[in-house]
């Protein structure tokens, strides 16, 4: 009716890489030392995980305030 279908994008590991211009292994540290999200599972029992890609922009955006709050 008046709902409007909202596209939702999965962002893999080299997404995220490129997006934040990290190394696969600092966004890994990152995730197991509780700084970044932790991924999902694409797949109930796969290997296959991933980031919606709103999640890593408010993560960005979290990331920009606080550095402005400890800049002052």
């Amino acid at each position: 009716m008046g709902h409007q279908a909202q596209t939702r994008r999965i962002l893999r590991m080299r997404d995220i890489c490129q997006k934040l211009g990290l190394c696969p292994s600092t966004v890994h540290d990152l995730v197991a030392r509780g700084i970044f999200i932790k991924p999902f599972t694409l797949i109930p029992g796969g290997r296959a995980v991933g980031w919606l890609e709103v999640d890593v922009d408010q993560w960005i955006f979290d990331r920009k305030e606080a550095s402005s709050l400890e800049a002052l």
